[in-house]
């Protein structure tokens, strides 16, 4: 009975937050197009915001699956 539960609660987050960073690119890229100087600042600020955030997870990631291992956590896939 459990099972679906994350699933769902994953699924619905996902959707929540892509949803709202869909709209929020949107608002900054129109907020942008009145000046040209202001778009490509829009765009290379995102492009920015999206790399640090995708080096972050990176990051945290291996910090968290290298202290699992430390601590004697089977983290193999089954």
């Amino acid at each position: 009975m459990m099972d679906w539960v994350p699933i769902v609660f994953v699924t619905f987050k996902l959707l929540v937050f892509g949803t709202g960073m869909f709209f929020a690119i949107k608002w900054h890229y129109e907020k942008g197009k009145k000046d040209k100087k202001k778009q490509s600042a829009v765009l290379r600020t995102g492009g920015k915001v999206a790399a640090v955030f995708l080096l972050s997870l990176l990051v945290i990631s291996l910090f968290t699956f290298g202290l699992g291992r430390m601590l004697g956590l089977d983290l193999t896939i089954p």
